[in-house]
């Protein structure tokens, strides 16, 4: 029941030579490794505006002059992550320019850092799509976090599904997305055309008394919310078809053009139209509602506007699992994460991200505002680190053309620090918790990789001197009766060797007396050990008589301990069973040199 299930949520499993069908397409990569980054001019020009109202509503024209600085640092981000693919075409984006250019540590800071960016990309994003379907139905506002999840647990199983299914289906929202924010925006600039723009806005350039230069840093760090997600594409590079950089490449600078465009027209539209943040309406909203009214088209805006920012998760599905697998392969995250599900994707990290974010937007009760900061320091220490690495790659490697690049990484790796510092001074209250998180996911990528290495030493054969040792074999088969599931463990046992002993643990003399009696009368060829147990625990006895055994015999022979267990035709049926023998296994996996197996017996009813 539970594989039929199973094949209706994600489908039938598919063969590994079918990987190379599920490579995307440039107009397939746009769409699910661009959702992210889109769909930010959401909410990007908001959090531009709700540094500079406190300053007073006539500070808001200086949104534009910082909207236009974030478009230049978009410029050079695009710029440098290109130039990222082509020097690292089997991808890893900033973990892997890091760890190659400046050293495992910091490569391990830059690779936690996008994990936690990945997961609260999947929390902004359904957290900001609830907050648009809120402002278009208030009624919902006490219902986001059960919508969120609800849009996670989606993402989730569409994800697993497969990267080529999931972006054939998701593919179109983006566009429909993209096209209704240009068409809002063409609107909205044919309305102040023809009937000019607020009279109460304040005019560019005018002076503001209460204006500082850090309130203007921490409205730009503030804006650039809009650009996360640009490294994304340069995580991708092995989900793209071939050649894969060469269209990761193009991928990236469609989307660069394609958001900047967005981000710019949606920033003129709030200026012209006296726009400042509400916190029961989105930004876009306002800005709908004042260009079409509330009619069709507001509803339509509204409805993929929260389409867009519940899939803009899609993203992290597809970057998360990536950079995952690379540091599994590297032995700093477990083996569990390079493993590729039914679907070919790598499913667990589909799952680890899922259950993750959905456990983020319950703890901060899917509030995007508290959720953002988290969201953009997580990006900008690896777009920093990024950067750096670039820097010395270009510096080392000295390659044709290397000064250009070297200038524009150096520009951009400048920005994106002063970036991250204003962050770190101006939200630390809501973003410590990140200078603890993140240390804590760095020693646990230290700790998996020395048991990987502890482990890798430990179980490494010397193929010259070491060899086999042939020794005999000590089976000790635990018995509660006389039953078919005994009868069919002692066959198996006497089938491998002749050094055979049953153990039965009693609780009172009567009962040893019945047991010893009729094990004689049955006679299966089987010595039968009674051990006695005065406080009515099988387990200890059993214990203490197994390593007797092993003390004695550990030079000329194997110790295997067979457990008889029947397996019930039901899957109810095991409540009303003990399972003893779960437990027994359980406390032997502790003996060091003891070889535990199972004998299954099938019940019929």
């Amino acid at each position: 029941m539970i594989s039929r299930f199973k094949r209706l949520l994600i489908g039938r499993p598919m063969k590994s030579a079918e990987l190379e069908g599920e490579k995307l397409s440039k107009l397939k990569a746009l769409a699910v490794l661009s959702s992210d980054a889109l769909s930010s001019v959401a909410y990007g020009t908001e959090q531009i505006l709700l540094v500079l109202v406190a300053a007073g509503f006539a500070a808001v024209w200086y949104s534009i002059p910082i909207s236009i600085a974030v478009l230049g640092l978009l410029l050079i981000l695009i710029l440098s992550y290109r130039q990222t693919i082509y020097a690292y075409p089997k991808g890893g984006g900033a973990y892997i320019v890091a760890k190659d250019n400046l050293g495992i540590s910091t490569g391990l800071l830059a690779g936690g850092s996008l994990l936690v960016d990945y997961i609260l990309t999947v929390a902004v994003s359904s957290s900001a799509g609830t907050d648009a379907i809120t402002s278009a139905f208030p009624a919902l506002h006490d219902y986001r976090v059960v919508i969120a999840l609800i849009m996670i647990v989606f993402l989730t199983v569409m994800n697993l599904r497969g990267i080529g299914e999931s972006a054939s289906v998701l593919a179109y929202p983006v566009y429909l997305f993209v096209a209704a924010v240009f068409v809002l925006i063409i609107a909205g600039v044919i309305k102040v055309i023809i009937h000019g723009a607020n009279g109460s806005i304040p005019e560019l350039g005018a002076a503001v008394s209460n204006i500082s230069l850090f309130m203007l840093l921490k409205a730009f760090s503030s804006g650039c919310s809009a650009l996360t997600g640009v490294e994304a594409v340069s995580n991708a590079i092995p989900n793209f078809k071939k050649p894969a950089e060469r269209n990761a490449a193009i991928t990236l600078m469609m989307m660069g053009t394609i958001l900047g465009a967005m981000f710019i027209g949606i920033s003129l539209l709030a200026y012209w139209n006296g726009i400042v943040p509400n916190p029961k309406e989105t930004v876009v909203s306002q800005i709908a509602n004042a260009t079409f009214g509330r009619g069709v088209l507001y509803y339509a805006i509204q409805g993929i506007t929260a389409l867009i920012l519940f899939l803009a998760a899609n993203t992290a599905y597809s970057a998360f699992p990536l950079l995952a697998f690379m540091l599994a392969k590297d032995k700093y995250m477990p083996n569990a994460f390079m493993v590729r599900g039914d679907r070919l994707g790598f499913s667990n990290g589909i799952i680890f991200l899922g259950i993750f974010s959905a456990v983020l937007v319950i703890v901060f009760h899917g509030d995007t505002e508290n959720l953002i900061p988290l969201y953009a320091v997580g990006v900008f220490i690896p777009f920093t680190l990024s950067q750096l690495g670039m820097m010395i790659r270009w510096i080392r490697l000295k390659p044709a053309n290397w000064v250009f690049g070297l200038v524009v990484n150096t520009i951009g790796m400048l920005t994106t620090l002063v970036i991250t510092l204003i962050f770190i001074f101006t939200k630390f209250s809501q973003i410590w918790m990140v200078f603890i998180f993140l240390p804590i996911v760095i020693f646990v990528f230290f700790k998996i990789h020395r048991h990987y290495m502890n482990t890798a030493d430990e179980l490494r054969v010397d193929i010259k001197k070491e060899k086999p040792v042939i020794k005999g074999s000590t089976i000790v088969v635990p018995v509660a009766g006389i039953t078919k599931v005994v009868l069919q463990s002692i066959s198996y046992a006497k089938s491998l060797t002749d050094n055979v002993v049953a153990v039965y643990v009693g609780f009172d003399e009567d009962e040893i007396e019945r047991m010893e009696k009729k094990w004689e009368e049955w006679n299966p060829g089987v010595r039968l050990i009674v051990l006695r147990s005065s406080y009515r625990s099988f387990i200890r006895p059993l214990i203490r008589f197994i390593e007797t055994v092993e003390w004695k015999t550990q030079e000329s022979d194997h110790i295997t301990v067979l457990i008889p267990q029947f397996i019930t035709k039901q899957w109810w049926h095991n409540f009303l069973h003990n399972q003893s023998s779960l437990l027994l296994r359980a406390y032997l996996f502790n003996q060091k040199d003891v070889v535990v197996a199972t004998v299954p017996y099938h019940l019929l009813r």
